[in-house]
């Protein structure tokens, strides 16, 4: 995946990416972690199935030269040098987002909520995770809080992928609220999401809000360019909630996605939220 395709891929997310808001060596390094995770999630989901295991035992390796200090083959773990050693970010997540895509190789299905928010401990809070460290305010008491964003960020993004996800042989939604609404395989490649799907689609986008809400408090801890950006993803994951609940929740019949105008509302909102509430303000 080219730089340029990269950044493409980064345009059509819910959340900006790395907005120029932000100074350039943050960009820098935030389009690094989103080049990485957007590579192991195509090797995830389009190389030849048959090659998918050893691909992403080469990510893994390049990943230990990189932190051994060698010098890696693929240009999406090279592009994370600068933010390895300037930022000193661990491994560990990188790896989890390895995982997650060894995993989406031989699960298809998540029966509960519980098991769905487990998957996103590996598929979407690492990213975050990294986030901190990039703006150098991890703490663990800040990622508890940025897991919450991220598993919503992740459900949010399932509930709108449900056909796209489908035809790759998976389902997010949990079985049992598949099964709670009586929805059937056959709605899940339908042309139109049945009165039944919406519910269950309604139910895991208000299960997303919850968790929007609870890593709230995060902002509070944060202050200058790492609120501005992590104001962003809240603000994204509130405008995608938005756009689902207007479209009804018809994640079949169209792209159901927020306009980059209604982000930008909604992310001046999440800032006066905050700096309304008597915490620091952005200096």
């Amino acid at each position: 995946m080219s730089a340029a395709d990269v950044r493409d891929a980064a345009r059509r997310e819910n959340f900006p990416v790395a907005s120029r808001l932000l100074p350039r060596a943050y960009r820098r390094d935030l389009m690094a972690v989103y080049g990485f995770a957007r590579y192991v999630d195509d090797v995830g989901d389009e190389a030849d199935p048959a090659e998918r295991p050893a691909l992403l035992d080469a990510v893994e390796a390049d990943l230990g030269r990189l932190y051994a200090g060698g010098s890696p083959r693929l240009p999406a773990v090279r592009a994370l040098g600068p933010l390895v050693a300037g930022r000193g970010v661990p491994r560990t997540p990188f790896l989890h987002l390895v995982e997650a895509n060894r995993r989406d190789q031989v699960v298809r299905h998540y029966d509960t909520f519980g098991q769905l928010l487990a998957y996103c401990e590996l598929s979407a809070n690492p990213v975050g995770r990294i986030v901190l460290h990039v703006f150098g305010v991890a703490t663990p008491e800040r990622a508890r809080l940025s897991d919450r964003i991220c598993s919503a960020l992740q459900v949010i993004e399932h509930c709108q992928d449900v056909g796209e996800d489908h035809a790759r042989g998976r389902v997010y939604l949990p079985a049992e609220d598949l099964r709670r609404f009586g929805c059937r395989e056959s709605d899940l490649d339908a042309p139109r999401t049945s009165p039944r799907l919406r519910r269950a689609v309604a139910l895991q986008a208000r299960r997303a809000a919850t968790l929007l809400d609870e890593g709230m408090p995060l902002l509070e801890t944060l202050s200058g360019f790492a609120r501005t950006a992590v104001a962003g993803y809240v603000a994204g994951g509130r405008a995608a909630l938005a756009a689902l609940e207007r479209g009804r929740h018809d994640v079949l019949g169209g792209a159901v996605r927020a306009r980059r105008r209604a982000v930008l509302r909604e992310w001046v909102r999440v800032l006066k939220e905050v700096n309304g509430d008597g915490s620091r303000r952005d200096s």
